[in-house]
């Protein structure tokens, strides 16, 4: 017997490496094939663990997928929110906030956006995990109604500027760009956003 004892510390931080390191190819497997097709083994065959060393670290596979749609959730952000919020409130921040999203949308375009491809895959599917990708969407929502509230507080936009409205516009144009890009493999969708965008944001603007 050995009086050899675990350090508990280090023994936490080995076990939040490997939850990063499954999340991660997980992530990685779901923006390829879909949330469903995130399974306990093509994890654990794609990190050398045995399935029950995978299952260990979540609860369930429906904890598994929510805590993969948090982690896209946290690099979204980070890539699209986080960087247009050095610039002032107004139709700059509004401006890179789009720029952002759809850049991201154009790097995406070879696995596809984890948020359209689930709301396809989930719509019709109650559930955990239907309702955490509802929810960070409807966050999403909140964080782009709140950019155009600030145009409209800034003077630059109409003072009745539609705001659902100028956001169901967002979102078609994300959904057209990522079926145009992805199905149909045009290589003017980024143009074509881009003159579709200014009719967007032209309409709402304050000219005098």
């Amino acid at each position: 017997m050995t009086n050899e004892r675990i350090n508990p510390v280090v023994h936490i931080r080995k076990g939040e490496q490997t939850r990063a390191a499954i999340l991660d190819a997980a992530l990685d497997v779901a923006s390829r094939d879909g949330l469903e097709g995130v399974t306990i083994g093509i994890l654990a065959d794609r990190l050398d663990m045995s399935k029950s060393g995978v299952f260990s670290h979540f609860g369930s596979r429906d904890e598994l997928l929510i805590e993969v749609l948090k982690e896209y959730e946290a690099r979204f952000l980070a890539d699209i929110l986080k960087p247009a919020l050095v610039l002032p409130r107004g139709l700059n921040r509004l401006r890179a906030i789009l720029d952002n999203w759809f850049t991201k949308l154009g790097q995406e375009t070879e696995n596809g956006c984890l948020y359209i491809s689930g709301a396809v895959e989930y719509d019709d599917r109650p559930g955990a995990v239907r309702d955490e990708l509802v929810g960070l969407m409807l966050a999403w929502e909140e964080q782009l109604r709140r950019a155009i509230r600030y145009c409209v507080e800034s003077g630059e936009f109409h003072e009745n500027t539609p705001i659902d409205l100028m956001i169901f516009e967002l979102y078609g144009l994300t959904l057209g760009f990522h079926q145009s890009v992805r199905l149909m493999k045009r290589d003017n969708g980024m143009d074509m956003v881009k003159q579709v965008l200014e009719r967007i944001l032209k309409q709402y603007l304050r000219t005098t």
